[in-house]
């Protein structure tokens, strides 16, 4: 027979639990990498784990120490993101088990050599939204799959202004009709998708009218495509008013490198000279006296993240204004 739960006690189903999960990133071989873990027969995950009231003092102490416990990493940057408690988010029934309420986090951390941690591997991010991805050119899935599929989607709603406000939405968020492509909307792009149910996640959470399309990257377990699309966005986002991309690279470096890391992250090619005149008249950087002997022909000149910037300026971070190329 089930105990009666006490005066001051809520049933089980009708309390919540606390989750961490984290995007964790690394740029290497100028792919922006993010940490997953893997298992065969089930979709990719981010580390994520429990939050112990009673051991962590604080939720980012939590984090960090089953992270090291996890994945044998430590972490540098860390910031949190957003709370993510959807009703549903863990595939339970709402009489089945505790609702889980996740707090997810973005951390940075350079290349630490071969992982030892078991049933992780590092992920191209792109593979996760392969439409986000404009260094070459603009990508071909936007124009001959998803222009189509949400323009029928807009399309099929019943009330005038309605349809009027998500024909804009659809436009603004891929950069349809010769409007510019922000960088930044990750999220919205993916919710825009999700709610069309043309993504994986949409069909397996019970989306009606659901109709996945395979093209459109990897699906991931729970809402984790959620949370790292918002990881995304915030960095894409940050890396131009402060100077986290430096928690991405090594001590020393050349402004090439550091070009690159920008674009990979970021999505889009950037101007070269155009670049180097910003980075250094914002003070990021400063001259080693060093030259690099990894790059072919003329040997380049190596740089270091000047850390007393932060001292003299309220937003030093990289402008990405100065694109390489039109779209």
């Amino acid at each position: 027979m089930r105990a009666r739960a006490r005066p001051n006690e809520l049933p089980e189903q009708h309390t919540v639990q606390i989750g961490l999960s984290v995007a964790i990133v690394s740029v290497a071989d100028e792919r922006p990498r993010v940490l997953i873990v893997h298992r065969a027969g089930e979709a990719d995950a981010l580390p994520f784990g429990p939050f112990d009231p009673l051991g962590h003092r604080t939720l980012e102490s939590g984090l960090r120490s089953w992270v090291e416990e996890q994945t044998y990493l430590q972490l540098g940057y860390v910031e949190q993101l957003y709370t993510f408690g959807d009703r549903g988010r863990h595939l339970l029934r709402a009489d089945e088990a505790q609702r889980v309420v996740s707090v997810g986090y973005l951390a940075l951390t350079r290349p630490q050599g071969a992982l030892k941690a078991p049933a992780t591997l590092w992920r191209d991010w792109y593979g996760y939204f392969p439409w986000e991805d404009w260094r070459v050119k603009r990508p071909a899935i936007i124009d001959k799959v998803i222009r189509p599929s949400l323009t029928a989607f807009a399309s099929a709603v019943t009330d005038d202004q309605l349809r009027a406000r998500q024909r804009e939405r659809v436009q603004i968020c891929f950069a349809l009709g010769h409007l510019p492509w922000d960088e930044e909307k990750v999220l919205e792009r993916y919710e825009l998708l999700y709610e069309a149910g043309l993504v994986e996640e949409a069909a397996r959470d019970g989306r009606g009218g659901a109709n996945p399309v395979a093209a459109l990257g990897e699906a991931m377990a729970f809402d984790h495509r959620r949370i790292l699309a918002t990881a995304m966005g915030r960095l894409r986002g940050k890396m131009k008013y402060r100077p986290v991309v430096f928690e991405l690279m090594p001590p020393e470096f050349t402004l090439l490198e550091l070009q690159r890391t920008v674009e990979a992250l970021s999505g889009i090619r950037l101007h070269k000279q155009n670049f180097r005149r910003l980075v250094e008249s914002q003070g990021l950087v400063e001259r080693t006296g060093k030259v690099s002997s990894k790059t072919r022909g003329r040997p380049a000149e190596q740089f270091r993240y000047r850390r007393g910037v932060v001292r003299e300026r309220q937003a030093p971070g990289v402008r990405l204004g100065a694109r390489g190329q039109k779209h």
